[in-house]
């Protein structure tokens, strides 16, 4: 059903968004304002494709937005192979940044597809100790820390963390010291436009969303213990 004054979308429109911290995405139905962060889905998807397209996209576009990534600009993205971590990778190639990823071994044929210039194995080396440094290190899985990448940042790098509470208060810190500093929003700072912004690239052919596993809704429990391991590969549907 739409409202009287709803224009942009009709009954019957399949569509694609997230509902934010209102939650409730494994409901049936939800109710969103047409200004919400939905958007008619890319020509050519199915409901299970569109699904996960914001989970980690819209996440890691605020995080990236950041950074002022261009061309030029190295960026290391440490767990690229999850949900965060491949559209990081793709994110940051449309952005035209230089990019090493981190991942374990089985996933590095994947995130080379997605765009990284190279890839590190974590499992054979600590990019923290070969020497290299970086404009901008994104931890998409929240397994560093800024004391740890520190000497991994070039004097003005960023670092780009996703959670944790002690971040929150180095990024009020860090920036007014000059130097290397730690960037990140709470509440992130996540809209209609970036959905749109999404959506653009998906029917341009420069973004996709990985999918690991489809679960059905019935197997909500062994699906969210497989995420939970830490191990899986970009996103898991549930379908109805």
């Amino acid at each position: 059903a739409v409202g009287a004054a709803v224009r942009e979308f009709a009954v019957g429109d399949k569509v694609f968004g997230t509902s934010g911290l209102s939650f409730g995405a494994h409901a049936e139905f939800v109710c969103m304002r047409e200004s919400a962060r939905i958007a008619h889905m890319p020509a050519g998807m199915t409901f299970a494709e569109a699904a996960p397209i914001c989970d980690g996209a819209l996440n890691a576009l605020t995080c990236l937005k950041q950074a002022d990534l261009r061309k030029g600009r190295r960026i290391l993205i440490y767990g690229a192979s999850g949900a965060i971590g491949t559209a990081g990778v793709q994110l940051a190639r449309y952005f035209g940044a230089d990019i090493t990823a981190v991942c374990n071994t089985k996933n590095l044929e994947l995130v080379k597809s997605l765009g990284a210039d190279r890839v590190i194995d974590y499992t054979k080396e600590d990019f923290t100790k070969n020497g290299q440094t970086y404009d901008v290190i994104f931890d998409a899985v929240g397994k560093h820390s800024f004391r740890r990448c520190r000497g991994s940042l070039e004097p003005r790098g960023i670092y780009l963390p996703t959670d944790g509470f002690a971040n929150l208060i180095l990024a009020l810190v860090t920036p007014r010291l000059g130097g290397k500093k730690v960037l990140f929003q709470i509440p992130p700072r996540q809209t209609k436009q970036d959905v749109l912004f999404l959506k653009e690239l998906i029917e341009a052919g420069k973004y996709r969303p990985v999918i690991d596993r489809r679960y059905p809704l019935e197997d909500v429990v062994e699906a969210t213990r497989y995420v939970e391991t830490e191990q899986k590969t970009g996103n898991v549907v549930l379908t109805i």
